[in-house]
């Protein structure tokens, strides 16, 4: 059984939302592009009117929990994908795509799912060796 359109995911709600780098590969060389990420993040919450409940920047991939209008996530991750690609390859001198296709959103139903969610997304940097505890991760945080 195939996924949910999402068109058809239930509106408003709160939303997993995740994009991967292209084979795997990096989305954040360092510092700087991450802190760009997070500055983009926060416009973009700010001009599609996301509560953003949680964050968590990973090498190759990022989560977001995302409180909105179904309409709002479309809109709001073209722009900050989008916007977060072009200047990623401007800075690095690079061409192609940066996220490997189209991003993931799951529904979370309830205030427990919520709750493990965040517990998940906070934990993934300690899980991959990035940090000791996840307080240790500065790249997650809510908005």
């Amino acid at each position: 059984m195939g996924r949910v359109l999402r068109s058809e995911l239930p509106s408003p709600a709160i939303y997993h939302l995740t994009a991967r780098g292209v084979a795997r590969g990096e989305i954040y060389r360092d510092d700087y592009d991450r802190t760009l990420f997070v500055r983009l993040l926060r416009r973009v919450t700010q001009r599609w009117d996301w509560l953003c409940h949680a964050y968590t920047l990973m090498p190759n991939h990022y989560h977001l929990l995302i409180e909105c209008e179904i309409r709002a996530v479309s809109l709001g991750m073209r722009t900050l994908n989008g916007v977060y690609a072009r200047g990623f390859n401007e800075r690095h001198d690079r061409i192609g795509h940066l996220f490997q296709g189209r991003y993931d959103a799951r529904v979370l139903h309830d205030d427990e799912h919520l709750a493990n969610a965040c517990a998940y997304l906070w934990a993934n940097p300690v899980r991959a060796g990035l940090c000791e505890t996840a307080d240790d991760w500065p790249w997650s945080g809510s908005v």
